[in-house]
């Protein structure tokens, strides 16, 4: 499996994030990836009113990506936000190409480091694995990593491949945890884990937005041994590498901790 890794820089405009959606796609399936994961939050950065730009996973937003994957042939994982109760939203990823379209509600909300998510967004509560040319691939967001739970019940579901997509909070420390807790998640599930996040705002001459995570870059593809196997810097630019999902029978023969597990 062919995976690519857009890390981008999103802005507070859905449409002009929709163009970014756009080319990364085509970039990636000209690159023969056949799975193509954007960030957490690339309909909208975080750090303004999220609930105007919410929509439903059958609104413009969503039925574009769509349009999108299926005309490039590749399946796409992408943040957006669709509606919750009052003036809440949901943080969604949206699962779509060519005969398949799902969505993840982020389950574990960023209630940490002085930010409440779950103050403007409503916790899903369901974990998601999709098929993608034969591979089980579990979707996950963001704050999601610190959970090594979420990753041995997404392979107990059938992933091979654990999907992060994230805008990821910069502050001191911040990327060496972002680093390795996708190494542990690997070793945790013996899935190959694929961490796409939005690029550091600094890298393309914007500021950040208030106190929001808005991103550190870095996204990383890690082996089910927790190898790093290739990684990007904090700018915005396309990952994109191949897996053997035949490595993680190979990485669960050798280190059985979901079999050998007792809690």
């Amino acid at each position: 499996m062919r995976i690519a890794l857009a890390q981008i820089a999103a802005t507070p405009e859905p449409t002009a994030n929709l163009h970014l959606v756009r080319e990364a796609v085509a970039s990636a399936a000209l690159r023969g990836a056949s799975l193509v994961v954007l960030p957490e939050a690339t309909m909208c950065c975080f750090g303004v009113p999220l609930h105007p730009v919410a929509e439903p996973l059958d609104g413009p937003w969503a039925t574009a990506v769509r349009k999108a994957a299926v005309e490039a042939g590749v399946t796409v994982v992408v943040g957006m936000f669709t509606p919750a109760d009052g003036t809440r939203v949901r943080n969604t990823l949206l699962v779509t190409g060519p005969g398949l379209d799902a969505a993840y509600d982020k389950i574990h909300l960023f209630d940490a480091y002085g930010f409440t998510e779950s103050r403007t967004v409503a916790a899903g509560d369901e974990p998601l694995v999709v098929t993608v040319d034969g591979v089980g691939v579990g979707v996950s967001t963001c704050y999601d990593i610190r959970f090594p739970g979420l990753y041995q019940a997404l392979a107990d579901r059938g992933a091979q491949v654990s999907v992060v997509a994230a805008s990821w909070g910069a502050g001191p420390g911040k990327v060496e945890q972002w680093q390795v807790l996708a190494r542990a998640r690997a070793l945790d599930s013996t899935t190959f884990v694929a961490a796409c996040g939005q690029a550091d705002p600094a890298s393309v001459g914007a500021a950040p937005r208030g106190g929001a995570p808005s991103g550190i870059g870095c996204s990383l593809v890690v082996s089910p041994l927790g190898e790093v196997l290739d990684s990007l810097g904090d700018a915005p630019g396309l990952l994109v590498v191949d897996v053997d999902p035949d490595e993680v029978a190979t990485a669960r023969a050798a280190v059985p901790v979901l079999a050998n597990r007792r809690f």
